[in-house]
């Protein structure tokens, strides 16, 4: 019997199982992570998050998307980290080492510069990522970011009336997108940016820090809003800083839903 635990967090409502398993490793295999993010079959979340010792900085994260694959980097899994931890930590991930900080029920994060050049996306061919050439239906001239991973961003009038479910898994996984993509619908209103997002892997998820980051990074550029920006998302409110030259700040809080047991020999 391979016991463990677990706990169960959520940002915003974009919810995670997180093991820490710095002092008994845990191997999980693209099936094992499937099954044990599977909503009816499993424990359920939109990612999992394993933690382990680093090198680099404070603690390391790995986070598995609910298909199994193992992506770079997740705002909102940050905050649950620094959460559950109880201080403030630097974080290593794929994507980079993240820096938190907690102040009350609110936690900040430096989620580091973004990134706007083709092959940092990546893209699978040059061009230019400000307003990029191509469109999906009535999707069209995105904005390229990576900020940890990749993101398209889209303004449009209304991201209520957009068809993510239609529209996300196929931009997603477009030949144009090789490590695939983060898609992003946002409009602008008075109090801030509305957004939805459609995260590789998952699907539409309630909330996602990264792609609130990218959003707002795209909106400072393009010069549809002002530092910070506050973003509305199904799940929530994250407030994002940045100065337009060094790295993104995001602010918004995180919970602690239930701590649980389980034999991870049954998830494969």
């Amino acid at each position: 019997m391979a016991q463990g635990e677990f706990h169960k967090m959520h940002g915003l409502g974009n919810d995670f199982v997180v093991i820490d398993a710095r002092e008994h490793r845990l191997a999980i295999p693209p099936a094992r992570a499937r099954a044990i993010a599977d909503r009816r079959f499993g424990i359920g979340c939109d990612q999992l998050i394993l933690l382990e010792d680093s090198d680099e900085a404070d603690i390391a994260m790995r986070i598995f998307n609910a298909d199994g694959g193992e992506v770079e980097a997740c705002g909102n899994a940050s905050r649950c980290v620094i959460k559950l931890l109880g201080r403030n930590v630097s974080i290593e991930t794929v994507g980079g080492i993240i820096d938190g900080r907690m102040d009350g029920d609110q936690i900040s994060v430096n989620m580091g510069r973004p990134r706007f050049k083709w092959d940092e996306i990546p893209l699978d061919h040059p061009m230019d990522t400000a307003s990029m050439p191509v469109a999906w239906e009535e999707l069209e001239n995105p904005t390229a970011v990576n900020v940890g991973n990749p993101h398209a961003v889209f303004f449009v009038p209304d991201a209520a009336k957009i068809d993510l479910q239609k529209l996300g898994p196929l931009i997603e996984s477009d030949v144009l997108f090789p490590r695939r993509v983060n898609v992003n619908v946002a409009d602008i209103s008075d109090k801030g940016i509305n957004l939805r997002v459609w995260e590789r892997g998952v699907g539409e998820t309630r909330a996602c820090g990264t792609g609130a980051c990218a959003t707002a990074v795209a909106a400072i550029t393009q010069k549809l809003a002002e530092s910070p920006v506050q973003i509305q998302l199904k799940g929530g409110q994250l407030t994002i800083a940045w100065d337009g030259t060094s790295d993104i700040l995001m602010t918004g809080d995180a919970t602690h839903v239930f701590t649980g047991q389980t034999d991870w020999e049954q998830f494969g």
